[in-house]
């Protein structure tokens, strides 16, 4: 019990006047009394008094007070000091607003970094950030406070729930290094607002991401519960305490994207038992009719099917034991008090615990019952979903209490997180007014198709800090408009001796004839010379040979080619020394380039691509893979026309796609060019020369062969640096015509 003179003494050493102090004093001394030492109180006290003359109202005296002593519980007296020293160092600058934010997330943040050590280096983070983004009129002194620091405060617990520090490190770095000098684009990132953030976030977050894995999950289910169906992620990031369980719609497999190691078993294996009990339930379970059972009996009814469809799966892959076992809560039976709480989950989660471990500890007779006859159930074979619902209607009836009505609803330990929602379990006769509905994939399609696809979203690469920008570049690809095809075969026609003497080079480089490959126990037709000698041995009782057939192979090409175009407003200028622009001369040269590799037999693709910030990157295609060429293609070419800039990097990545999966030996990416790359939001003249380099690297690693076309004189001094030595610079615009063509036929003979 605390004395009055003592509480007037410590009244005041805070010397405070703010009349919200009074009504509180009393209380946060009583606590604060229990948990600091003599000196602690000594230094609490002198620092809450700073904070009340510091000028910035009553707020952060206010929170201090309640603050700081559980706190410093948990992270030690001897934070003090640096922690003041940082809102004191906050307080000198344009930031004070801030300081109540930091005061307020205090408690929380210290239950992520215990230590004083770990609460000094988000100390330090902090105070760079603040330095980093707070601006001045003359760069001399900070005039204006950062548009980012309070609200990073306030989402600092949730970032560390996701993060750790070092994590955080980037996230912020990132931040720092992308939005400094955009106020609005600043706040909405560390606001978690805008898709940048979420997407770094994402990449920084510890744990097992599902799209790292969807590969070997997809073959797991399909391997071990002959299933196919499409796995999708949702995002946990950015929900309340309740975390969304997996579910199954129409559109496939609803998994978390990211799992954490929990309770030994690594977020590999979660999704695994994720995966074998949503893959049981489609197996084994029947839609029931939901609308004439209450809420209640739904929960019944789906503790006591999940627990079916478990000992199914167990039943036919005894290894999931281990993992159920590990993962399913284990609650102690008087956790819940009825007097306060509904304990219906409770008792159903003890229930469903039970029903596959031995209920040696479980008191309640009525268990052992109930666990007998769900046993007896499935001893006959897999029972049914019907038979559940009778089993669980039987159990809430003989055991419901008055106090399942109460409106507090103990959750503590219920959750069984590798369970579904069991929204699949459910039918209703009439139907709801939930988005869903309106969703539904049955819905007849749209009389007219849209002209493009949506946005494909491709990093890119920052060569500042070395990092990948997630998901920064969206990209639209859509079929190029048609012209008129005869205005092609007029250009082919200007060209006709040309082309005859490409026709010349063209023979040497065609396939050459058939090869026979004889002596093959599987082949096309019968070799009558090797057939008729195993006919003889046969007769004289000698082992024939086998090898009676023989196939055929062509000795010749295996080449895949995709030629990008790059159409930029600079192709509109005239070329030097013609009357003609780059645009026209490109379309002569790339019209004869086709018609020779028609020739050739050799698959080809042609696409266009200009951009217009890293939002809006256009994708044209002027030719499939699939297409040969005729009057579509030669139409779609006839209409190519030029505009914006040159984002090249993320329409190499777009190109690598197509041409990847192609089965040819050597695959080919032809890119032709008039100038560096560039685009209207981008300052830095050699970030997307960098992404362009980086980008030519990953087709590299997927086997993709690039070669460059430059029509800039001046090139050599960018060029190189993304294509390295496979690059040609045509200075003679004029001549592009003739040298595309034989260019080609050099790069693949």
């Amino acid at each position: 019990m605390i004395s009055p003179a003592q509480l007037q003494t410590w009244r005041s050493q805070l010397d405070s006047g703010f009349p919200q102090v009074a009504d509180v004093f009393a209380d946060c001394m009583a606590e604060a009394h229990t948990r600091l030492s003599p000196a602690g109180m000594d230094d609490y006290l002198a620092q809450a008094r700073f904070l009340g003359k510091m000028g910035r109202g009553a707020e952060p005296l206010l929170i201090f007070l309640q603050e700081w002593p559980q706190v410093a519980q948990i992270v030690g007296e001897e934070a003090l000091s640096p922690l003041m020293a940082s809102v004191k160092q906050i307080n000198k600058s344009p930031n004070s607003q801030a300081i109540a934010p930091l005061l307020q997330a205090l408690a929380a943040i210290v239950r992520r970094l215990p230590t004083a050590q770990q609460l000094q280096h988000y100390l330090d983070l902090s105070l760079l950030l603040m330095e980093r983004t707070s601006s001045s009129i003359h760069g001399i002194h900070k005039s204006y406070p950062s548009p980012s620091l309070a609200v990073f405060f306030e989402k600092s617990p949730q970032l560390l729930a996701l993060l750790s520090l070092q994590g955080l490190r980037l996230w912020v770095d990132y931040g720092i290094r992308n939005y400094s000098h955009h106020p609005q684009q600043q706040h909405e990132y560390f606001s978690l607002s805008s898709a940048d953030s979420r997407a770094v976030l994402q990449r920084e977050r510890h744990g097992t991401l599902l799209m790292d894995h969807t590969r070997s999950l997809d073959l797991y289910l399909r391997a071990l519960w002959q299933d196919s169906e499409v796995l999708v992620p949702y995002p946990t990031a950015f929900d309340g305490p309740l975390t969304p369980m997996p579910y199954m719609d129409a559109y496939g497999i609803r998994l978390p994207d990211v799992y954490d190691t929990r309770q030994g078993i690594p977020g590999i294996d979660r999704y695994r038992a994720a995966l074998a009990h949503l893959a049981a339930h489609r197996r084994w379970s029947t839609p029931v009719f939901a609308d004439n059972f209450s809420p209640a009996q739904r929960l019944a009814i789906e503790c006591f099917e999940d627990a079916r469809i478990d000992a199914l799966a167990m039943r036919e892959y005894p290894g999931l034991r281990r993992l159920f076992m590990a993962l399913h809560p284990d609650p102690l039976e008087g956790a819940c008090n009825p007097a306060t709480h509904s304990c219906l989950r409770h008792r159903l989660v003890v229930l469903s615990r039970a029903l596959f471990a031995a209920p040696v500890r479980f008191q309640q007779e009525h268990l052992h019952d109930w666990i007998k006859r769900f046993h007896a159930a499935l001893a006959q074979g897999t029972s049914s979903t019907t038979e559940m619902v009778s089993l669980a209607l039987s159990y809430l009836g003989k055991t419901r209490l008055q106090s399942d009505q109460l409106p507090d609803t103990w959750f503590d330990n219920t959750v069984v997180d590798y369970h579904d929602d069991n929204r699949h379990l459910w039918r209703f006769h009439e139907l709801s007014d939930d988005e869903e509905t309106f969703d539904s994939p049955d819905q007849a399609p749209p009389e007219q198709e849209p002209q493009t696809l949506p946005p494909r979203h491709y990093p890119e690469w920052d060569y500042h800090s070395q990092t990948f920008r997630p998901d920064w570049v969206s990209l639209y690809e859509s079929l190029h408009p048609c012209g008129k095809a005869a205005d092609i075969d007029a250009l082919l026609a200007k060209h006709s001796a040309l082309s005859k003497r490409l026709k010349r080079l063209l023979d040497l480089l065609k396939p050459q004839d058939k090869q026979r490959l004889r002596f093959q126990e599987d082949g096309s037709e019968l070799d009558l010379d090797v057939a008729i000698r195993s006919l003889i041995d046969l007769k004289s009782g000698c082992p024939p040979d086998p090898r009676i057939n023989m196939s055929h192979t062509t000795h010749g090409r295996s080449i895949a080619v995709t030629l990008l175009l790059d159409l930029s407003e600079s192709l509109n200028e005239k070329a030097h020394g013609s009357a003609q622009t780059v645009l026209q001369l490109s379309q002569e040269a790339v019209a004869l380039l086709a018609w020779a590799i028609e020739q050739l037999g050799d698959p080809l693709a042609i696409a266009g691509f200009h951009s217009n910030t890293r939002h809006d990157v256009r994708y044209l295609h002027l030719k499939g893979f699939g297409e040969h060429w005729g009057d579509a293609v030669k139409a779609r070419l006839a209409a190519m026309q030029a505009g914006y800039s040159t984002r090249m990097g993320a329409a190499l990545r777009h190109a690598a796609h197509t041409l990847a999966s192609q089965p040819a030996d050597k695959k080919l990416l032809l890119v032709l060019t008039d100038g560096q790359p560039a685009d209207m939001d981008v300052k830095d003249p050699r970030l997307l020369i960098e992404d362009a380099k980086m980008a030519v690297r990953e087709l590299d690693h997927q086997g993709i062969f690039s070669y460059c076309i430059n029509l800039d004189a001046n090139a050599d001094a960018y060029v190189r640096d993304i294509f390295g030595k496979r690059y040609t610079v045509i200075d003679q615009i004029a001549r592009l015509p003739e040298q595309l063509p034989k260019l080609f036929m050099a790069l693949t003979r």
